[in-house]
């Protein structure tokens, strides 16, 4: 494998705190809304032209083959097509944004939790209620998380994150101790049994956090965080996925829109390696890891898993499920008899 450092990705944009004293309310977006309104929920309305969605890409010492996406354009007027309800958490970061415009190209139905629900319009656009909603909460503050915020929910992906290092994003509490570990752990405890999986979007090198040369990059703890979280997350007793990305490219698209998003690329990279037992050490772009977030929820031998991904140059199988599902699995280690 590569020998070269890859630091760890940071992924998204922290969450802010608010109190919730109500169940919240379904209000249209207008930039005159208040925010600070204890609890709100924003209904978000725009006609979106469907584009051909960016390959993502992934292997594992498997070389993956040239795909284009197979998935057909659907009507952005049309009706959600599955039964599944998303709840993506930090939808407005690197990852996040990605992991929203693949969920409405493919027309499932999605719910944000977002500190500032006004970015969502800047980067989806308006879109109607029956396929994205957002909220506000901040997952640091257990009081946010109302359980009406979890209902009818059927899957979480989780993308928050903050810098590893001390920056402006650390300002109003986002350290790595605030965000990777204590947010974490807030919203694991808030979600309900029911749940059907939830994906956590964690980092390359968290089990090494004490060892040279991951200990400079765990300096301010974000891998020792990082590492509580998804431990957390395996205690839980829930369905989960952890995917633990290399050091990240491509992005954030953070002033873009929808249709930027949806044309958003990993130029030659597309093809990504998979691998187990936090060994790789790489980058990926953001969009291969979007991908690999959104078709593990349909991949039932990846439930109780952990991954970790790599890009490298070459195509790989852009969103075809089956192409995927054979990446997955020749990464995953036999389970002894």
């Amino acid at each position: 494998m590569a020998s070269r450092l890859s630091l760890s990705p940071i992924t998204d944009l922290p969450l802010s705190r608010k109190a919730f004293t109500t169940r919240s309310r379904a209000l249209p977006l207008c930039p005159l809304l208040p925010l600070n309104s204890p609890y709100l929920r924003y209904s978000i309305k725009r006609e979106v032209s469907q584009r051909s969605r960016p390959n993502a890409v992934s292997e594992q010492v498997v070389e993956s083959v040239t795909s284009d996406s197979n998935q057909d354009s659907q009507s952005a007027d049309s009706p959600p097509s599955s039964s599944k309800l998303v709840l993506v958490v930090g939808g407005t970061g690197g990852v996040g944004q990605l992991v929203v415009a693949s969920l409405l190209n493919r027309n499932i139905k999605s719910r944000l939790l977002l500190r500032n629900p006004e970015k969502a319009t800047a980067l989806f656009g308006e879109q109607d209620e029956e396929k994205l909603q957002v909220m506000q909460a901040d997952t640091r503050n257990p009081q946010d998380l109302d359980p009406s915020i979890f209902e009818d929910v059927t899957h979480v992906i989780c993308c928050t994150g903050t810098t590893a290092f001390p920056s402006r994003r650390w300002d109003g509490d986002n350290t790595p101790e605030r965000v990777d570990w204590e947010g974490v752990r807030n919203l694991v405890s808030a979600l309900p049994a029911s749940l059907k999986r939830i994906v956590l979007v964690s980092s390359v090198g968290v089990t090494k956090f004490n060892e040279i040369p991951w200990s400079i990059m765990n300096l301010f703890g974000v891998l020792k965080y990082k590492k509580m979280g998804e431990d957390f997350v395996r205690n839980s007793g829930l369905p989960f996925t952890i995917i633990r990305p290399g050091r990240l490219t491509d992005g954030p698209y953070t002033s873009y829109d929808l249709n930027t998003l949806l044309q958003a690329t990993a130029g030659e990279r597309r093809a990504v390696v998979i691998g187990q037992g936090d060994k790789l050490v790489g980058e990926v772009s953001r969009l291969v890891v979007a991908e690999a977030c959104v078709q593990a929820l349909d991949i039932d031998f990846t439930e109780g898993q952990t991954y970790e991904i790599n890009s490298v140059k070459g195509e790989g199988p852009g969103s075809d499920p089956q192409k995927w599902e054979e990446l997955f699995r020749a990464a995953q280690k036999p389970v002894p008899l």
